[in-house]
């Protein structure tokens, strides 16, 4: 079983920049798999937005956020973190953090997620 706990939303302006953590609490060892976001905005269905492998630290983006969104994780402190600049009010949503029972895997879309966060509420304002 996997526990992970999203932080660090709260309402910004057009423009701003937001971090977001994830923190991981299991037994597995945090750095075999890989992590992932997602975002639901209202009245959407939940988007793939970017992915860190656990070992090597590649990344995989989501067109419609690489080059404005950061994927990074601190395996020493069992966390994720999401950087992301420029925001813009359609990136208001609900974000998730989550992870898969696969070791060494890769992560493109919901059909490869087993575990999930309960979400952070971040609101871009115009």
């Amino acid at each position: 079983q996997v526990q992970l706990v999203e932080s660090g939303g709260g309402l910004v302006q057009t423009g701003d920049s937001l971090r977001l953590s994830c923190t991981a609490a299991s037994r597995r060892t945090f750095s075999d798999y890989p992590m992932a976001w997602f975002r639901q905005a209202p009245g959407k269905d939940r988007e793939f937005l970017a992915t860190i492998h656990g070992i090597h630290w590649g990344t995989y983006y989501a067109p419609s956020v690489k080059g404005r969104f950061t994927i990074s994780r601190d395996n020493t402190r069992n966390t994720v973190y999401l950087q992301m600049s420029s925001l813009q009010p359609e990136d208001t949503a609900v974000y998730y953090c989550a992870t898969t029972v696969r070791q060494h895997s890769d992560i493109r879309g919901d059909s490869d997620i087993e575990y999930w966060g309960k979400g952070t509420l971040v609101t871009v304002s115009s």
